[in-house]
């Protein structure tokens, strides 16, 4: 029986051949590689990833489809059935490609969670509104730039990769999807002291996005202190790079430590 999609599971099953060859061939799977993928769904993406590499894990918290992926792909497909909310992706081992076309009404989150095991990722490929993808990649001083552009590129290289229509899907969902690719920054990243304090500022600091840094943050550091940091007090949390708001965090930290 044909599975029908499923609102509570925001369900959008991609279709089209063409937008699935082109994700699979901008992950490049190579023989070896340890493939997470989260909500494989019907098992579009699945099936072609299979024809690159032996065994994939997939996450799948549909358990009729998961039945139906169990059925088809037998022992090369390692299924964990669940929330990929509440997984604990260091069970995996390190070095993980996570793919997917994850499910608009819990990206956000799911991106936040997926971060969490940011030093046993090697790269993640994913599906999301385009909206979302615009937000991920934002750069300073622009409308899309907030908590979760600051959060993700202070890990993460964040790269827009293209777009995918609503008539891909199946059932064609309202708006635009985008596939994005995260490379963790590794060495190269911002040096943050404290991961917590860093983002409790960020949250703080686009908590009002209207408000300037002297009302934001006024509770976590003083006009003065952000002037000794080279930051203008009066400016907003949407003109600050990920470094300066490292640079504040850090120095919260480093006086907690002090004190």
């Amino acid at each position: 029986m044909e599975h029908r999609p499923r609102k509570r599971f925001s369900q959008n099953f991609l279709v089209d051949r063409h937008y699935i060859g082109r994700i699979v061939d901008a992950i490049a799977p190579r023989e070896g590689d340890r493939l997470v993928e989260i909500g494989p769904g019907r098992g579009a993406l699945t099936r072609r990833l299979l024809d690159r590499i032996e065994r994939i894990t997939a996450l799948e918290i549909d358990r009729d489809l998961a039945t139906t992926l169990a059925a088809e792909f037998g022992e090369r497909l390692q299924l964990v059935v669940g929330d990929a909310l509440e997984f604990d992706f260091s069970t995996l081992g390190g070095n993980l490609r996570i793919v997917g076309n994850l499910p608009y009404h819990i990206s956000s989150p799911l991106l936040f969670h997926c971060a969490e095991y940011e030093s046993g990722i090697r790269d993640m490929h994913f599906m999301l509104q385009a909206e979302v993808v615009d937000r991920m990649a934002a750069r300073p001083a622009t409308p899309e730039y907030g908590r979760l552009s600051v959060t993700l590129q202070s890990l993460f290289e964040v790269e827009k990769l293209f777009r995918v229509p609503p008539g891909a899907f199946f059932p064609a969902p309202a708006v635009d999807s985008a596939v994005v690719r995260l490379a963790p920054r590794g060495a190269a990243r911002v040096a943050i002291s404290d991961r917590r304090i860093f983002e409790q500022v960020v949250a703080a600091g686009f908590g009002q996005r209207r408000k300037t840094l002297r009302n934001t943050l006024g509770a976590l550091l003083s006009a003065g202190e952000l002037t000794a940091l080279g930051i203008d007090p009066s400016a907003r949390a949407e003109t600050l790079a990920v470094s300066q708001f490292a640079a504040i965090a850090n120095t919260i930290a480093t006086r907690a430590a002090t004190t």
